[in-house]
């Protein structure tokens, strides 16, 4: 999802599956990422926010990257395509 700010908000395609994606990072990757619900966000566009840091170098977002893919496909979440910045 676009940001204008350091904020990666990550779009949840089933609102049902935001949190489960939550807690099963955590628990699976030790990462924790917030998950962002009504009344923050309109009921059905439930999202997961990740707020990276200088002291998050590519390795660690590499770690995160394969995380995300995992619990996607535990939750059997479609994966979108990959968004670059130029």
């Amino acid at each position: 999802m676009p940001s204008v700010t350091h904020i990666v908000p990550v779009a949840v395609d089933d609102p049902e599956k935001y949190r489960a994606a939550s807690d099963l990072l955590l628990e699976l990757h030790s990462i924790y990422i917030q998950p962002i619900n009504f009344p923050t966000v309109p009921k059905g566009t439930e999202q997961l926010r990740i707020t990276p840091s200088p002291s998050h170098d590519n390795s660690i977002i590499d770690k995160l990257a394969a995380a995300v893919v995992d619990v996607w496909q535990r939750l059997e979440m479609p994966l979108r395509p990959a968004l670059v910045a130029e």
